[in-house]
């Protein structure tokens, strides 16, 4: 079946109420005990001031313009997924999903053949992807009929995933060719001209099918939206600071939008003790380990936030969700959220949505305590 589209007008608005509404009705607990708890602990009040500043948007690049940069942003939120192939991707890059997609996207923009365009992306090929990403899709397997000599043939992990790389790149290059536009950053600029952050995501969910990162669980739609609201945010981020320079689009105001759910928030919001899943039917036995409360109790605690990918260690595979579980618990971090801002008001710590999710995302790559906890994975899906 379908997911419908949320009501004209109403698209933020349906994230927060599904987003409630999935957490309440499948039994995930989120207590004013536990939020305080994370408000008043060291780890969060010690930090959150300067990593929650810190967005991971700005590019080592010389633009010709604002609009090329608009585009390579877009196109990165665009390919801002692959989460579920962070362990692969440490082994063979030593990068986790979105520095990986950062890299792709910069490696594209290097190039400069052409594949930042609508006609370029519609045409880019799984071999070329790879290249870019220096990454190999081959396997070795035993050949059928000779022993002890082995062949490579298409598969793995790494070809999963630029299989779905290059297949989003495809969709969304088809659909800017049809629409007339030549990039993506020209689409999103027009967007823009609504000036209002709800139009905005209307349109873009709308047009692009990569966008739309909504699910039907138990027959009751779940709208999260996690890229096409980050994009929107990250034009806010990245041009918004200098408002004074006469770009070639609007900026839109974000201080309103729910955060952008992927798999690390709710992940660390279980670690951390806000979302509490042990008597949830679609998660039991999930993230175990993460309900102890000496662990809890540890990870609360201070600690030194500048030691990113300080340890070498393997990363360990998190919980294995199916599209359900993932859409369910992702909604379930997006209310957890509201709810932590709304106490925080209430106590005048005065922190926004945004602040709250870069924080959050952030902490999780630069406390290598943090780094390590298990993090839930979906392979098969292009929204996270």
């Amino acid at each position: 079946m379908s997911v419908p589209f949320p009501a004209s007008g109403l698209f933020i608005e349906s994230v927060r109420e599904s987003a409630r509404k999935a957490r309440t009705d499948n039994k995930i607990s989120v207590t004013n005990g536990s939020i305080s708890r994370l408000l008043t602990s060291p780890a969060f009040t010690l930090s959150f001031a300067g990593v929650s500043k810190s967005h991971g948007l700005s590019m080592p690049l010389n633009f010709s313009s604002p609009l090329a940069e608009l585009n390579v942003l877009a196109i990165l939120s665009l390919l801002n997924f692959g989460s579920g192939y962070r362990v692969p991707l440490h082994e063979a890059t030593g990068r986790g999903a979105w520095d990986s997609m950062r890299a792709l996207v910069l490696s594209m923009y290097i190039a400069d053949d052409g594949l930042l365009t609508a006609r370029g992306m519609q045409s880019v090929d799984v071999g070329k992807v790879a290249e870019l990403m220096c990454v190999n899709i081959h396997v070795e397997k035993a050949h059928e009929s000779i022993p002890g000599v082995t062949v490579g043939e298409l598969g793995g992990a790494m070809y999963e995933l630029t299989t779905l790389i290059t297949g989003v790149l495809n969709e969304t290059g088809d659909v800017l060719v049809t629409a007339g536009y030549p990039d993506l950053g020209t689409f999103v600029a027009q967007c823009l001209e609504a000036r209002d952050a709800q139009v905005i995501l209307e349109r873009l969910v709308r047009a692009i099918p990569a966008f739309r990162d909504m699910a039907l669980v138990n027959g009751h739609p779940i709208y999260c939206f996690k890229k096409a609201l980050f994009l929107i945010n990250g034009i806010r981020v990245r041009f918004g600071a200098a408002s004074s320079f006469p770009f070639p689009f609007p900026i839109p105001s974000t201080s309103h939008l729910p955060i952008f759910s992927d798999n690390v928030i709710p992940s660390l919001l279980i670690h951390l003790g806000v979302i509490d899943l042990s008597a949830s039917p679609i998660l039991q036995g999930v993230f175990l380990e993460a309900h102890s409360e000496q662990k809890i109790a540890s990870l609360l605690k201070t600690s030194n936030v500048s030691s990113r990918h300080k340890s070498r260690g393997l990363l360990r595979e998190g919980p294995k969700l199916t599209a359900e579980q993932s859409f369910v618990l992702r909604a379930a971090a997006i209310d957890a959220c509201e709810m932590i801002v709304s106490a925080a008001e209430s106590s005048s710590l005065g922190i926004t949505l945004s602040d709250l999710d870069a924080w959050l995302w952030q902490i999780a790559k630069d406390r290598d305590d943090y780094r390590q906890l298990e993090r839930f994975a979906e392979k098969e899906t292009v929204f996270f």
